[in-house]
């Protein structure tokens, strides 16, 4: 038999493996993963304008390709460092879509895609998902190559209150207008 010929059984298991592309990114000492369809675009951080009235976790809004979205700092929005912070020097963000609205995701190294097995992606824990954690945005944990990826449903990731918060700052871009039209 030659090399690249498969057994009948061996074909169906590499068939059967169906494969998740994933953006990962890193948010303090740990990696996250959103679907890559969910991911809009990746740009360095544009000029980000502070909002008032906006949770400390909403960095503002910023001019991203002629459309005004909100930013949003996830490090600071799961406690992973002080509140208020500055933004670095450099950093990048991801635009990321969700049903009617777009954001964009403070990170501080440029996110990579990883193609993950489904297989390899387990229900997050129980315990974790009933700690007062919205609407359970925690898709669930990758295990890859010795790597722990918490995968995040982004759709699922700010409250009804919170998107309510954003949207008016949103409706007034072009494609919003451009879709009530």
């Amino acid at each position: 038999m030659a090399e690249n010929e498969l057994t009948g059984s061996e074909k169906k298991a590499v068939k059967q493996e169906v494969l998740i592309q994933l953006i990962v990114f890193r948010l303090g000492s740990e990696e996250y993963g959103i679907r890559i369809e969910q991911v809009k675009e990746v740009t360095v951080t544009p000029e980000v304008a502070r909002m008032p009235k906006t949770p400390a976790f909403v960095k503002g809004i910023a001019n991203l390709r002629g459309d005004i979205i909100a930013v949003i700092d996830l490090e600071e929005r799961f406690g992973l460092r002080r509140a208020g912070g500055a933004l670095p020097e450099l950093s990048f963000t991801m635009a990321v879509e969700a049903n009617d609205y777009t954001i964009g995701i403070i990170v501080r190294e440029v996110p990579q895609p990883l193609s993950v097995p489904v297989s390899a992606i387990d229900k997050a824990p129980e315990f974790i998902q009933d700690m007062n954690i919205h609407d359970k945005y925690i898709e669930g944990i990758a295990r890859v190559e010795g790597r722990i990826i918490i995968v995040l449903d982004m759709l699922k990731l700010l409250t009804p209150t919170e998107i309510m918060q954003l949207q008016p700052k949103a409706a007034s871009s072009p494609r919003a207008a451009r879709r009530k039209a």
